[in-house]
């Protein structure tokens, strides 16, 4: 019995999808954005995404690198935009850094002191 095709798909035949902007919002980045001098967290639009959600910096050295490594791939874009900001997402939540047991406790004492 014939069996269909595997696919692959190679990183370079993949493009952003358009009006996406998933990799723009989702993950947090530590390093200064034009307009964001501290970064951003996570789940903030970039400030440098136009209105068709474009990032303005594409191409321009003052993107951060952060940025120009991220490439599309559908392991990270899905189907749709939806998958992509899901994925992104608990990426993010995955790639967290732990905190401490001190600074637990001391986030612990203030919530007891409000």
């Amino acid at each position: 019995m014939p069996h269909a095709p595997s696919v692959e798909i190679s990183r370079a035949s993949l493009s952003c999808r358009v009006a996406c902007a998933a990799c723009c919002i989702a993950p947090s980045i530590s390093s200064a954005i034009p307009g964001m001098p501290d970064g951003k967290p996570a789940g903030v639009p970039c400030i440098q995404l136009d209105d068709q959600l474009r990032c303005k910096l594409f191409g321009k050295p003052e993107r951060p690198a952060v940025c120009s490594g991220l490439q599309p791939n559908a392991d990270m874009c899905g189907d749709s935009r939806e998958q992509a900001l899901q994925t992104l997402s608990e990426l993010e939540l995955a790639t967290q850094p732990t905190l401490s047991a001190d600074k637990l406790s001391t986030i612990d004492v203030r919530k007891s002191e409000t």
